[in-house]
């Protein structure tokens, strides 16, 4: 016999069976397991900093896996990704325990339907092409609420020189932290800077970040967004 007090556990994975990664994460685990630590990280910030709110939609899931981190501290969760195969994974591997709507759609062709208290957005706005960035940011903003608050995460320009080839293939805009505060004030009033060398959350040099996260919020009615 083990721990006598690990057998509640033991029960229920028995009765619900293991539970699955989706693709993305699978991969991840199987490829560089270290780099699991590293996401969910940031998922854990994101975490934190919307504790309570209400409803919340997170724009670029992939397969969901660490959305339940950010489920876990808000009442309702949208998830929404562009690619069918991740979403169809991300179906498949839901937790009844913690709901969370995943639907399939592309930003880049308007704004999700219902109205969000807050957005995030990780490991996603490199992936966006620059021309096509503010409507991006547009779309994926206009079902905020006037006071809610957005979160974007990106790998930092600087990364780009350690990242794979894998990675850098997707990666057609990344930015360095000046340059991602500039974009998201054409949208908010307020950005606030954070930065990630692996699982480890600073504020120090932004040149020697291997990730940037910039926390917006009061989202611009005067114009600037649209003249963007």
């Amino acid at each position: 016999m083990g721990e006598p007090q690990y057998q509640e556990a033991f029960d229920l994975m028995e009765a619900l069976g293991p539970q699955r990664m989706g693709l993305h994460a699978s991969w991840a685990y199987y490829d560089d397991p270290k780099r699991l630590t590293f996401t969910l990280a940031r998922y854990k910030f994101v975490a934190r900093m919307l504790e309570g709110s209400g409803a919340v939609l997170e724009v670029g899931c992939s397969d969901g896996f660490a959305t339940r981190i950010v489920r876990q501290t808000v009442g309702r969760m949208t998830a929404v990704d562009f690619d069918p195969r991740s979403i169809a994974s991300a179906r498949e591997t839901v937790s009844e325990r913690w709901p969370i709507t995943f639907l399939h759609h592309d930003m880049l062709s308007g704004p999700v339907d219902g109205r969000f208290d807050a957005v995030y957005a990780l490991d996603t706005l490199e992936h966006i092409p620059e021309e096509d960035e503010d409507r991006f940011i547009r779309n994926m903003i206009a079902p905020l609420v006037a006071d809610g608050v957005v979160i974007v995460g990106m790998p930092s320009l600087q990364s780009q020189a350690y990242a794979s080839a894998h990675s850098r293939a997707g990666h057609v805009n990344c930015k360095d932290q000046r340059a991602l505060k500039a974009v998201m004030e054409r949208h908010f009033r307020n950005v606030f800077m954070f930065a990630m060398n692996d699982e480890v959350l600073h504020t120090g040099y932004h040149a020697m970040a291997h990730y940037i996260l910039a926390l917006c919020c009061g989202k611009r009615t005067d114009g600037a967004a649209n003249a963007a």
